[in-house]
């Protein structure tokens, strides 16, 4: 495929392969951009983003509704797209197209819905005869930088909500994944969008990223993916907006009074879905008291029966890893545990990009697979004592994103949500979940700002406030 930047499909003789995490063919080539292809995305963005500036919502609110239709359409075919780059299962991929579906139209709806508040300044001294009110703006040139772990849905979750304010926007997707965002730039001019209000610059986040994060021409980024490489843009972004996503070890606790057939029903859908690689997926499991012995056979049993293999065979339930490399530190990350005393109940075990999913008893907070972020298909299994000692671990994190608990206690819940530093709580479900109209983003380390189309586009905008002065 092409790129798009300055209203053009581009290609370039330097070329970067797309290939499939399953066996590791090409799927395709993308070009490989260089800081020239960003200035003059850049300098096409801003004269873009003046045009958009002088559309309506409801202009805007039309593009992106045509473009859900158009992308519900294609469902089979963005599906497949998504399975042969990044490597989850079509039933997976079919679920991340609707959602992204259900992203844009949030955002078309949102874009009419851009208004203004009446300020009571007659509540101020000296303010007699005078009227104020606030205008919600475009920020102008917005560059969304996406993981490759959702292709279309946390693209979705970038290019909706910064079109839907009257923005221009300049997209960077990861370099694993980039079919899916060049499909969308497709759908988008589709439907309608200017094509100077949109670019897929594709290439290094080493050189395509610094350019576009230091550029002055940007006014506001838009992040999704580790905390190092967050930190990192967030210094070189200067005055800029940003909105950082960033990764999590996210706890699941399980208090004495839960039921334990929920527990592995939710620690087996949210601990494993594409392969763990999903920046909420359950990581540590926290059980207190006798919970912790019985729980660990049953949820062994259940993921036993995942089965791994090609993404794209219908009935498989988990596929490969984005990369081997990955899969290899998962498992080191695995066997470093079991050096310093925890135990391999099933899984662990490399297959090329492939970890069959892991289930590890006896984990103990300073063990990496339980400190840092793992993303990767292994749940660690701790013993806790108390209420008490579960929120004090579940804390005992530079990250928080999201984190769940298990309990028909009221108290315990209340106490919980209360006290855990997260940005996300779930009670009687595992860390992952999300609707996709919430607001969603981390505490500490895991981030800033908030996403959901509607929150996205606070971001997204900026605020004037007008005063009118009576005369005489």
């Amino acid at each position: 495929m092409k790129m798009f930047l300055a209203g053009q499909w581009v290609d370039k003789p330097q070329r970067i392969e797309v290939r499939h995490p399953w066996d590791d063919s090409v799927v395709d080539t993308v070009p490989q951009a260089d800081a020239s292809d960003v200035d003059r995305a850049l300098a096409a963005a801003v004269e873009g983003a003046a045009q958009m500036r002088r559309t309506t919502g409801y202009q805007r609110y039309g593009w992106l509704m045509k473009a859900a239709e158009l992308m519900e359409q294609r469902l089979e075919d963005l599906a497949r797209t998504i399975t042969l780059e990044e490597g989850k299962v079509l039933a997976e991929s079919r679920f991340e197209v609707s959602r992204a579906a259900e992203t844009i139209r949030l955002s078309a709806e949102e874009a009419k819905r851009l208004g203004a508040e009446v300020l009571p300044l007659d509540g101020a001294p000296g303010a007699e005869g005078k009227l104020g009110f606030t205008l919600r703006v475009p920020c102008g040139v917005v560059v969304a930088i996406t993981p490759f772990n959702f292709p279309l849905n946390l693209v979705c979750h970038k290019l909706g909500p910064a079109l839907a304010a009257g923005n221009a926007v300049v997209l960077k997707p990861a370099s694993d994944t980039p079919l899916s965002a060049l499909k969308m730039v497709e759908i988008l001019l589709e439907a309608g969008v200017p094509p100077l209000a949109v670019a897929c610059v594709t290439g290094s986040g080493g050189e395509v990223g610094r350019a576009l994060c230091t550029d002055r021409r940007v006014r506001k980024i838009s992040f999704t993916g580790s905390r190092e490489v967050g930190e990192k843009i967030c210094q070189m972004a200067g005055l800029k907006r940003v909105t950082m996503e960033l990764g999590s070890n996210s706890p699941l606790v399980v208090m004495p009074d839960a039921d334990l057939d929920k527990v592995v029903q939710a620690t087996v859908t949210t601990g494993y879905a594409n392969a763990g690689q999903v920046c909420i997926s359950t990581q540590r499991v926290l059980a207190v008291g006798g919970v912790y012995e019985e729980l660990l056979p049953r949820l062994q049993q259940e993921v036993e029966k995942i089965t791994v293999g090609n993404p794209l065979e219908e009935g498989v339930r988990m596929g490969p890893m984005i990369r081997r490399q990955d899969a290899q530190r998962v498992c080191q990350w695995i066997q470093q545990a079991v050096e310093q005393g925890a135990r391999v109940l099933t899984g662990g075990e490399c297959q090329g990009a492939a970890v069959t999913p892991a289930v590890v008893a006896d984990v103990s907070p300073q063990m990496r697979i339980s400190c840092d972020e793992l993303f990767g298909p292994a749940v660690g299994v701790s013993r806790v004592e108390s209420i008490e000692e579960a929120i004090a671990l579940a804390n005992d994190s530079r990250y928080g994103l999201s984190a769940g608990i298990f309990t028909q206690n009221l108290d315990w819940a209340l106490r919980f949500a209360r006290e855990v530093d997260s940005g996300n709580i779930q009670i009687n479900w595992g860390p992952q979940w999300r609707a996709d109209l919430m607001p969603y983003g981390g505490l500490k380390e895991s981030g800033m700002g908030k996403e959901g189309p509607r929150y996205a586009i606070d971001e997204m905008t900026e605020l004037k406030t007008v005063v009118i002065h009576q005369l005489g």
